[in-house]
């Protein structure tokens, strides 16, 4: 059953996402980025389980913030097309993306949220039109229109940014759209 959970219940789970995200950063701000560790690096066969731990590490208060609150918004949008269609897009996002950065990104700890934003921002960008349903066209439209400056993300733009990591979470919130999206 796909049920779209209680606006409370939504409300609910993500602080719990926001707080384990905040309680993450407080335990590796303390630990000098030991937690950095748990970060994915590519080609590297025993980093291969981080692909699940990655987006909840990430390296500064400041790149927390940056991730935080689109991540939030995304998934509570991505969370009005029921809660099993949430968790499949969530996995199909953190399996694609990871796997992408895993095959080919650079050689580098690949940290942080901002693979699910950009996995969320895929899946709302074309889950409305796969639906065909108004409540969910709107969504991808004003999705579209707020966040569309997103997409120059998907450039690689500073050194220390993992673009990869945005380009194969976009990719798998496409596949993710195309797969659970009506």
């Amino acid at each position: 059953m796909n049920q779209t959970p209680t606006l409370k219940k939504q409300l609910r789970f993500l602080t719990t996402v926001a707080m384990l995200l905040i309680g993450v950063e407080f335990i590796n701000l303390l630990s000098v980025n030991s937690l950095n560790h748990f970060g994915l690096v590519p080609r590297d066969v025993s980093s291969l389980p981080f692909l699940f731990t990655a987006p909840f590490v990430h390296g500064t208060p400041q790149h927390l913030i940056a991730n935080l609150i689109p991540l939030l918004l995304f998934m509570w949008l991505a969370l009005q097309w029921g809660t099993r269609t949430f968790w499949l897009v969530t996995l199909s996002v953190c399996l694609i993306g990871g796997l992408g950065v895993w095959c080919f990104g650079r050689s580098a700890v690949h940290i942080g949220a901002s693979g699910m934003v950009y996995g969320f921002f895929g899946f709302l960008l074309i889950a409305g039109f796969r639906s065909r349903k108004i409540p969910y066209i709107v969504i991808s439209v004003l999705v579209a229109l707020l966040y569309g400056g997103l997409l120059g993300g998907l450039l690689p733009t500073r050194e220390f940014i993992s673009f990869e990591y945005h380009i194969f979470g976009f990719i798998g919130g496409i596949i993710a759209a195309w797969a659970w999206g009506k």
